[in-house]
């Protein structure tokens, strides 16, 4: 009776009373060295010139798709845009490290078993990624009930904290960030979108919005979504038209500094939007270089109260 082998790693399974002399050599090779292969076997696999690349698969000795650890090296996007890797049909756990260089973000490395879709391997990533022979899906921790980072984290997508997160180095959140508790952020911390907080903002040494400078023109357009506190310079008859963003902003407070240039006399109307105390819609400090500050609070998406306070100055 022949040998056979196992489905998944290939190993070898000898028959009763085969090998006689040579048992202990095919264990050690067949059997030992494969498992230690499958735990923890590094294999780099070079990627570039063929847009799919096969991992080798033998039966009973070593190969590249028995590994347990895979490094990705070489170039995307040069003879082609997409390089697909293949991996047998047979249910398993590998360890990605992707080295590729990529010419442009439109490149991609794909992780698949032959006839299926497959997932694309992120740039400069080591993840790690099952298959059950036919789907190959990330292994992707999203939930935590608590986060201490001790340098810093970056978080690629939306970031949702129902515990409590410590990070002493710097946060980098490409988009949304939902705290339902505590976030203590020793470094620097870096919003991509909107951050919500359920609970009270406490900030120890004072927040701030940098200063936006509006593009003077006919109509001056604020845009709440970049920021609450806006400068600009009139060159001319101004109209300030109705803050745009306005809907995802309610409640929100801020200001705008109106600068005349160094000729003066420059004057501003306001879109109806612009709601003032008693209905009295202000003028402008029209002295050459003067300061004026409009500070505002947005009610609805259609009312902006204001107030003007003018001519700032020593």
């Amino acid at each position: 009776m022949a040998s056979t082998y196992t489905t998944n790693l290939r190993l070898t399974k000898q028959a009763d009373g085969e090998n006689p002399n040579s048992w202990g050599q095919i264990l050690n090779d067949g059997v030992i060295s494969l498992v230690d292969d499958a735990i923890a076997g590094y294999t780099t696999v070079s990627i570039g010139s063929a847009a799919t690349v096969t991992l080798t698969e033998t039966q009973g000795s070593g190969d590249q798709s028995r590994s347990a650890i895979l490094e990705f090296k070489g170039t995307v996007g040069g003879a082609h845009d997409t390089i697909n890797v293949l991996i047998p049909n047979n249910s398993k756990s590998y360890v990605v490290k992707n080295s590729v260089s990529y010419n442009d973000s439109t490149d991609a490395i794909v992780l698949k078993v032959a006839g299926n879709t497959g997932v694309t391997i992120a740039d400069d990533s080591t993840a790690m990624y099952v298959t059950n022979g036919t789907t190959v899906l990330p292994v992707a921790q999203t939930t935590f009930t608590n986060i201490t980072a001790t340098g810093n984290l970056d978080v690629k997508g939306n970031a949702s904290v129902s515990g409590n997160a410590n990070i002493t180095g710097t946060l980098t959140v490409a988009g949304a960030v939902s705290l339902a508790s505590t976030l203590s952020v020793g470094g620097a911390a870096y919003f991509g979108s909107t951050v919500t907080v359920s609970g009270k903002g406490k900030f120890m040494t004072g927040a701030f919005a940098p200063v936006v400078t509006l593009a003077d023109a006919t109509s001056v357009v604020p845009d709440l979504n970049t920021s609450n506190v806006f400068a600009v310079t009139l060159a001319g008859n101004r109209t300030l038209a109705a803050p745009t963003n306005t809907s995802t902003n309610i409640g929100a407070t801020g200001h705008i500094f109106v600068i005349q240039d160094s000729t003066g006399d420059r004057t501003l109307s306001y879109n109806a939007a612009y709601q003032f105390p008693d209905g009295t819609v202000p003028t402008l400090t029209t002295t050459s270089a003067a300061v004026d500050i409009l500070f505002y609070a947005v009610r609805t998406t259609t009312k902006v109260d204001s107030i003007l306070i003018k001519n700032f100055k020593r």
